[in-house]
C-alpha cells in the first residue's frame, strides 16, 4: 500500500532509508525533541547523535503502512524489521511539524 507522507516526514523516512544520519538531523527544527525508547533528545546535534548511534547499533528497514492525525500531531505506524530485540515490530511515529522541518518526534510501540 501507498501511503501520502507531508515532504517533512516523507524526507525522514527516505533519509533513515539510505542511513544518511546528517539529512534526518537537519530535517528537525534547531531545539527538535526526539523521544524513543524511554530516552529524550533535544536538539539537532544529540538527534544525530542519537540517530548514529541506531544506525551502527543496529541493521533495520522501516516501511510506513498508515498515516493519521490527532489534531496536534501526524501519526505514521510502521513496520520496522532487523536486527534488534523484538523484532519484527510496528512502531507508531507522532510527530509535530514546524513549518518544513520536524519539531516533535516520539516513537512508541
Amino acid at each position: 500500500m501507498s501511503i501520502e507522507l507531508p515532504d517533512a516526514i516523507e524526507a525522514y523516512f527516505s533519509a533513515d532509508k539510505q542511513g544518511d544520519v546528517q539529512a534526518i538531523a537537519e530535517g528537525f527544527t534547531q531545539d527538535a525533541t526526539v523521544i524513543d525508547e524511554g530516552n529524550t533528545y533535544t536538539g539537532r546535534d544529540a538527534i544525530r547523535r542519537w540517530m548514529d548511534n541506531a544506525s551502527t547499533q543496529y541493521t533495520y528497514t522501516v516501511e510506513p503502512f498508515d498515516v493519521t492525525g490527532d489534531g496536534q500531531r501526524i501519526i505514521v505506524t510502521s513496520h520496522l524489521v532487523g536486527n534488534f530485540p523484538g523484532s519484527p515490530v510496528d512502531l507508531r511515529y507522532f510527530f509535530v511539524l514546524r513549518g518544513d522541518k520536524v519539531a516533535e518526534l516520539e516513537i512508541v510501540p
